[in-house]
Protein backbone atom coordinates (compact mmCIF):
# COMPACT_ATOMS: atom_id res chain seq x y z
CA UNK A 1 0.00 0.00 0.00
CA UNK A 2 1.30 3.35 -1.08
CA UNK A 3 0.12 7.14 -0.01
CA UNK A 4 1.12 10.37 -0.79
CA UNK A 5 2.53 12.75 1.83
CA UNK A 6 3.16 16.18 1.19
CA UNK A 7 5.06 18.80 3.37
CA UNK A 8 3.08 22.36 2.76
CA UNK A 9 5.62 24.89 3.80
CA UNK A 10 5.46 28.70 3.37
CA UNK A 11 7.66 28.79 0.05
CA UNK A 12 7.41 25.46 -1.04
CA UNK A 13 5.23 22.61 -1.63
CA UNK A 14 7.35 18.77 -1.22
CA UNK A 15 5.97 15.81 -2.26
CA UNK A 16 6.18 11.95 -2.22
CA UNK A 17 5.13 8.54 -2.42
CA UNK A 18 5.47 6.70 0.52
CA UNK A 19 5.09 2.83 1.16
CA UNK A 20 4.32 1.08 4.21
CA UNK A 21 8.14 0.56 5.33
CA UNK A 22 8.20 4.28 5.79
CA UNK A 23 10.58 4.62 2.42
CA UNK A 24 9.89 7.77 -0.26
CA UNK A 25 9.54 5.59 -4.12
CA UNK A 26 9.38 9.25 -5.61
CA UNK A 27 9.41 12.83 -5.27
CA UNK A 28 7.54 16.49 -6.55
CA UNK A 29 8.13 19.92 -5.78
CA UNK A 30 6.50 22.96 -6.51
CA UNK A 31 5.63 26.60 -4.93
CA UNK A 32 3.25 27.36 -2.04
CA UNK A 33 3.27 30.94 -3.40
CA UNK A 34 -0.28 32.38 -4.94
CA UNK A 35 -2.62 29.05 -4.25
CA UNK A 36 -1.11 26.07 -2.70
CA UNK A 37 -4.22 23.95 -3.05
CA UNK A 38 -3.77 24.06 -6.91
CA UNK A 39 0.32 23.29 -6.76
CA UNK A 40 -0.63 20.49 -4.25
CA UNK A 41 -3.27 19.11 -7.07
CA UNK A 42 -0.38 19.28 -9.72
CA UNK A 43 2.19 17.71 -7.54
CA UNK A 44 -0.07 14.89 -6.66
CA UNK A 45 -1.34 14.30 -10.48
CA UNK A 46 2.63 14.11 -11.42
CA UNK A 47 3.15 11.63 -8.66
CA UNK A 48 0.02 9.76 -9.25
CA UNK A 49 1.07 9.34 -13.35
CA UNK A 50 3.56 6.49 -12.81
CA UNK A 51 1.82 5.19 -9.05
CA UNK A 52 -0.99 3.87 -7.57
CA UNK A 53 -2.17 5.43 -4.39
CA UNK A 54 -4.68 5.27 -2.04
CA UNK A 55 -4.66 8.34 0.22
CA UNK A 56 -2.94 11.85 0.78
CA UNK A 57 -1.90 13.68 4.09
CA UNK A 58 -0.31 17.10 4.17
CA UNK A 59 1.87 18.38 6.82
CA UNK A 60 0.88 21.77 7.43
CA UNK A 61 3.01 24.27 8.36
CA UNK A 62 0.14 26.20 10.96
CA UNK A 63 -2.72 24.98 13.41
CA UNK A 64 -4.62 22.15 12.17
CA UNK A 65 -7.95 21.71 14.05
CA UNK A 66 -8.36 18.45 16.38
CA UNK A 67 -10.43 17.02 13.40
CA UNK A 68 -7.57 17.39 11.34
CA UNK A 69 -9.64 18.87 8.08
CA UNK A 70 -9.51 22.26 8.78
CA UNK A 71 -6.36 24.47 9.18
CA UNK A 72 -7.08 27.70 11.39
CA UNK A 73 -4.27 29.69 11.16
CA UNK A 74 -1.35 29.12 8.92
CA UNK A 75 0.94 32.17 9.34
CA UNK A 76 2.89 31.88 5.65
CA UNK A 77 -0.06 30.54 3.65
CA UNK A 78 -3.46 32.18 2.70
CA UNK A 79 -5.40 29.55 5.13
CA UNK A 80 -8.00 30.89 7.79
CA UNK A 81 -10.23 28.24 8.89
CA UNK A 82 -10.47 26.86 5.97
CA UNK A 83 -11.20 23.34 5.26
CA UNK A 84 -8.61 22.27 3.50
CA UNK A 85 -8.78 18.95 3.48
CA UNK A 86 -11.99 18.52 1.86
CA UNK A 87 -11.40 20.93 -0.96
CA UNK A 88 -8.23 18.62 -1.49
CA UNK A 89 -10.39 15.37 -1.29
CA UNK A 90 -12.93 17.03 -3.97
CA UNK A 91 -10.52 18.03 -6.45
CA UNK A 92 -8.01 15.04 -6.46
CA UNK A 93 -10.80 12.14 -5.28
CA UNK A 94 -8.79 10.58 -2.87
CA UNK A 95 -9.53 10.77 1.21
CA UNK A 96 -7.38 13.40 2.73
CA UNK A 97 -6.00 14.42 6.50
CA UNK A 98 -4.33 17.35 7.20
CA UNK A 99 -1.25 17.06 10.43
CA UNK A 100 1.03 19.85 11.88
CA UNK A 101 4.10 19.50 9.74
CA UNK A 102 6.12 19.27 13.35
CA UNK A 103 3.67 16.28 14.63
CA UNK A 104 3.99 14.71 11.29
CA UNK A 105 7.80 14.32 11.92
CA UNK A 106 7.54 13.73 14.93
CA UNK A 107 5.48 10.09 13.63
CA UNK A 108 7.97 9.53 11.17
CA UNK A 109 10.39 9.50 13.61
CA UNK A 110 8.23 7.47 16.13
CA UNK A 111 7.50 4.96 13.70
CA UNK A 112 10.94 4.27 11.23
CA UNK A 113 13.34 6.93 13.23
CA UNK A 114 14.81 7.88 16.68
CA UNK A 115 11.89 7.86 18.55
CA UNK A 116 10.84 4.42 17.47
CA UNK A 117 9.32 2.31 20.77
CA UNK A 118 9.48 5.71 22.73
CA UNK A 119 6.92 5.58 25.54
CA UNK A 120 7.45 9.08 25.44
CA UNK A 121 8.80 10.79 22.79
CA UNK A 122 9.73 14.54 22.05
CA UNK A 123 10.82 15.75 18.41
CA UNK A 124 12.34 19.08 18.49
CA UNK A 125 13.24 20.51 15.51
CA UNK A 126 15.36 23.68 15.66
CA UNK A 127 14.73 25.64 11.83
CA UNK A 128 13.93 29.16 11.66
CA UNK A 129 11.72 28.84 14.82
CA UNK A 130 11.20 25.76 16.93
CA UNK A 131 8.88 23.38 16.10
CA UNK A 132 7.92 20.57 18.31
CA UNK A 133 5.91 16.86 18.59
CA UNK A 134 5.38 15.27 22.01
CA UNK A 135 4.03 11.63 21.18
CA UNK A 136 2.39 9.80 24.24
CA UNK A 137 2.63 5.43 23.70
CA UNK A 138 2.79 6.32 19.94
CA UNK A 139 -0.22 8.54 20.18
CA UNK A 140 0.46 12.62 18.94
CA UNK A 141 -0.67 14.71 21.98
CA UNK A 142 -2.50 17.80 20.30
CA UNK A 143 -3.42 19.59 23.34
CA UNK A 144 -7.28 20.79 23.94
CA UNK A 145 -7.76 22.52 20.43
CA UNK A 146 -5.01 21.10 18.72
CA UNK A 147 -2.40 23.80 18.82
CA UNK A 148 -0.10 22.27 21.54
CA UNK A 149 2.77 21.85 21.96
CA UNK A 150 4.64 25.57 21.06
CA UNK A 151 7.17 25.14 22.89
CA UNK A 152 9.12 27.55 20.54
CA UNK A 153 7.27 30.17 22.27
CA UNK A 154 7.82 29.20 25.95
CA UNK A 155 9.47 32.64 27.74
CA UNK A 156 12.73 31.95 28.80
CA UNK A 157 14.15 35.56 29.11
CA UNK A 158 11.67 37.71 30.94
CA UNK A 159 10.96 41.04 28.80
CA UNK A 160 14.34 39.39 26.17
CA UNK A 161 14.52 39.64 22.60
CA UNK A 162 11.01 40.26 20.64
CA UNK A 163 9.68 37.54 18.89
CA UNK A 164 7.46 37.56 15.63
CA UNK A 165 4.54 35.59 17.82
CA UNK A 166 4.11 39.33 19.33
CA UNK A 167 5.90 38.15 22.73
CA UNK A 168 9.37 39.12 23.86
CA UNK A 169 12.13 35.99 25.46
CA UNK A 170 10.68 33.06 23.21
CA UNK A 171 12.79 29.82 23.46
CA UNK A 172 12.82 29.95 19.64
CA UNK A 173 14.58 33.92 20.08
CA UNK A 174 17.56 32.05 21.66
CA UNK A 175 17.44 28.23 20.23
CA UNK A 176 17.30 28.17 16.33
CA UNK A 177 18.82 28.69 13.05
CA UNK A 178 17.48 32.38 13.66
CA UNK A 179 19.01 32.39 17.18
CA UNK A 180 22.57 30.51 15.66
CA UNK A 181 22.59 33.92 13.06
CA UNK A 182 21.90 36.52 15.36
CA UNK A 183 24.34 35.36 17.97
CA UNK A 184 27.34 34.91 15.38
CA UNK A 185 26.90 38.55 14.40
CA UNK A 186 26.21 40.11 17.91
CA UNK A 187 29.56 38.18 18.63
CA UNK A 188 31.03 40.10 15.56
CA UNK A 189 31.13 37.61 12.63
CA UNK A 190 28.18 40.00 10.46
CA UNK A 191 25.76 38.65 8.04
CA UNK A 192 25.66 35.33 7.75
CA UNK A 193 22.86 32.46 8.07
CA UNK A 194 22.57 29.83 10.64
CA UNK A 195 23.96 27.24 8.07
CA UNK A 196 27.08 29.53 7.33
CA UNK A 197 27.89 29.93 10.84
CA UNK A 198 27.36 25.82 11.56
CA UNK A 199 30.09 25.39 8.25
CA UNK A 200 31.98 27.95 9.80
CA UNK A 201 32.31 26.03 13.33
CA UNK A 202 32.91 22.76 11.74
CA UNK A 203 35.92 24.02 10.72
CA UNK A 204 36.94 25.62 13.44
CA UNK A 205 36.46 29.21 13.33
CA UNK A 206 36.18 30.16 16.85
CA UNK A 207 33.43 33.15 16.93
CA UNK A 208 31.45 30.78 15.13
CA UNK A 209 31.92 28.08 17.80
CA UNK A 210 31.23 30.72 20.57
CA UNK A 211 27.91 31.00 18.99
CA UNK A 212 27.23 27.52 18.57
CA UNK A 213 28.12 27.08 22.42
CA UNK A 214 25.50 29.83 23.21
CA UNK A 215 23.22 28.18 21.38
CA UNK A 216 23.69 25.10 22.61
CA UNK A 217 23.43 26.49 26.24
CA UNK A 218 19.82 27.85 25.76
CA UNK A 219 18.77 24.18 24.79
CA UNK A 220 19.77 22.61 27.14
CA UNK A 221 17.78 25.12 29.43
CA UNK A 222 14.63 24.62 27.11
CA UNK A 223 14.74 20.44 27.60
CA UNK A 224 15.44 21.06 31.53
CA UNK A 225 11.84 23.20 31.12
CA UNK A 226 10.54 20.36 28.87
CA UNK A 227 11.82 17.59 31.03
CA UNK A 228 9.69 19.01 33.95
CA UNK A 229 7.16 18.94 32.36
CA UNK A 230 6.81 16.00 30.05
CA UNK A 231 9.70 13.84 31.36
CA UNK A 232 10.27 12.36 28.02
CA UNK A 233 12.08 8.93 27.68
CA UNK A 234 13.64 9.94 24.38
CA UNK A 235 14.28 13.59 22.48
CA UNK A 236 15.39 14.00 19.28
CA UNK A 237 16.85 16.74 17.79
CA UNK A 238 15.83 17.27 13.93
CA UNK A 239 15.97 20.53 12.18
CA UNK A 240 18.58 22.77 9.83
CA UNK A 241 20.47 23.14 13.15
CA UNK A 242 20.32 19.33 14.17
CA UNK A 243 23.50 19.54 11.37
CA UNK A 244 25.65 20.55 13.76
CA UNK A 245 24.47 18.07 16.44
CA UNK A 246 27.82 17.05 17.00
CA UNK A 247 28.87 20.37 18.22
CA UNK A 248 25.61 20.68 19.68
CA UNK A 249 23.81 17.90 21.90
CA UNK A 250 27.36 17.41 24.21
CA UNK A 251 27.23 20.99 25.74
CA UNK A 252 23.16 20.82 25.57
CA UNK A 253 22.63 17.69 27.55
CA UNK A 254 24.91 18.12 30.09
CA UNK A 255 23.40 21.69 30.79
CA UNK A 256 19.94 20.26 30.62
CA UNK A 257 21.07 17.32 33.12
CA UNK A 258 22.51 19.99 35.78
CA UNK A 259 19.65 22.62 35.87
CA UNK A 260 16.40 19.56 35.59
CA UNK A 261 14.69 19.17 38.63
CA UNK A 262 16.02 16.91 41.11
CA UNK A 263 19.13 16.61 39.08
CA UNK A 264 21.68 13.62 40.07
CA UNK A 265 18.51 11.94 41.55
CA UNK A 266 15.93 10.65 38.39
CA UNK A 267 16.72 9.38 35.03
CA UNK A 268 17.34 11.30 31.91
CA UNK A 269 16.02 11.61 28.66
CA UNK A 270 18.37 10.45 25.74
CA UNK A 271 18.95 13.14 23.35
CA UNK A 272 19.63 12.08 20.26
CA UNK A 273 19.49 13.07 16.38
CA UNK A 274 16.36 12.97 14.49
CA UNK A 275 17.47 10.14 11.39
CA UNK A 276 14.56 11.14 9.33
CA UNK A 277 15.89 14.57 8.05
CA UNK A 278 13.77 16.25 5.43
CA UNK A 279 11.47 13.91 4.52
CA UNK A 280 10.19 13.40 8.04
CA UNK A 281 7.08 15.37 6.99
CA UNK A 282 5.96 14.02 4.49
CA UNK A 283 6.91 10.59 5.52
CA UNK A 284 4.35 11.00 8.93
CA UNK A 285 1.85 12.95 6.54
CA UNK A 286 2.08 9.38 4.30
CA UNK A 287 1.85 7.41 7.09
CA UNK A 288 -1.67 9.06 8.62
CA UNK A 289 -2.90 8.76 5.28
CA UNK A 290 -2.10 5.01 5.23
CA UNK A 291 -4.89 4.55 8.28
CA UNK A 292 -7.61 5.98 5.53
CA UNK A 293 -7.32 3.64 3.13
Amino acid sequence: MTTIGVDVGGTSVRAGVVDAGGQVLARARGSSHGDPIDEICRVIAELRAAHEVTAVGLAVAGFVAQDRRTVMFAPHLPWRDTPVADVLAARVDLPVVLEHDANSAGIAEHRFGALKDASVGLLIALGTGIGAALLIDGTVYRGAFGVAPELGHLRVVPDGQPCPCGKRGCWERYCSGTALAATAKDLGAGDLTGRQVADAAHQGDPTALAAVREVARWLGEGLALVADAYDPEVVAIGGGVSGSADLILPDATARYRELMTGAGHRPTARVVRATRGDDAGMVGAATLAAALA
